[in-house]
């Protein structure tokens, strides 16, 4: 039982660890926003949150080198995924209800 709980402990920060895509990606993010290229998480938050009535924020996606933001919401079980130019701040387009 102890050596399961010692391996268990052992592989949790290896699984925990970031692929190395993710690394580079959220690098180029950094990079992109300190040179304001891309807009904060917060300021497109700010925008696009309150326009989705009756729904739950439930996270978001980056796509780099594109930096796209995807804001995912949730709205009487149907999962509605917006997108938006990490640039501007424009909302490109939306699925879902």
């Amino acid at each position: 039982m102890l050596a399961y709980l010692l391996l268990c402990g052992l592989a949790a920060p290896a699984i925990a660890q970031p692929l190395p895509d993710q690394v580079r990606d959220g690098a180029v993010a950094l990079q992109a926003r300190r040179q304001g290229r891309l807009l904060p998480l917060p300021e497109i938050e700010r925008r696009v949150v309150p326009t989705m009535r009756n729904a739950q924020y439930i996270g978001f996606d980056l796509e780099m080198p594109s930096g796209i933001y995807t804001l995912k919401f949730l709205r009487d079980g149907a999962v509605i995924w917006v997108d938006v130019d990490g640039r501007t701040g424009q909302v490109l387009g939306r699925t879902g209800r």
